[in-house]
């Protein structure tokens, strides 16, 4: 039995996003989040879908930052679902602590809009979780992939984009 538990395989190294000193966590939108109780197990530590939750939130709130109130895509019938997600968790969460969650847009392919995430220490020290979101701009209306970009939310994620490469 003990010679089992020697032999289970381990999870392969992770990517460059280990190091959230590295510059590739520089021109990220952070998002401060402090661990409540109802975003935790019976053990305190946090549930795997508060971290997509705080995704969301980091991503809606680096959109208005830029002046994208998602009120107003809804209103104009633009919705962006997420039609991918990947998410590595490096350490675990627990009740209490502040971390950041920082988020930037990585790239847009036609109506496919691809965002980063990493979910660290408030002093950049500790990697707790990466991501990786694609969302899409669908018509409400119609329930169709849109054929382009709204033009208002095209200007807006041109000026993340500058940002990002700044």
């Amino acid at each position: 039995m003990s010679e089992e538990k020697l032999s289970q395989p381990k999870l392969p190294p992770t990517s460059a996003l280990d190091n959230p000193s590295s510059p590739e966590f520089e021109n990220w939108f952070e998002y401060p989040v402090r661990v409540q109780p109802h975003q935790t197990d019976y053990a305190g530590v946090v549930w795997h879908g508060s971290y997509i939750a705080w995704m969301e939130e980091a991503r809606i709130e680096c959109l208005r930052s830029i002046g994208i109130e998602f009120a107003d895509l809804v209103a104009i019938g633009c919705d962006l679902p997420v039609v991918e997600l990947s998410v590595r968790y490096h350490r675990s969460i627990k009740l209490g602590m502040a971390v950041l969650v920082k988020t930037r847009m990585a790239e847009v392919t036609g109506v496919r809009i691809n965002w980063d995430y990493a979910i660290v220490s408030t002093d950049g020290q500790q990697l707790y979780a990466s991501a990786k979101v694609t969302l899409v701009a669908l018509d409400s209306e119609r329930g169709k992939i849109m054929r382009q970009l709204p033009a208002s939310v095209k200007d807006a994620l041109a000026k993340i984009s500058a940002l990002n490469k700044n």
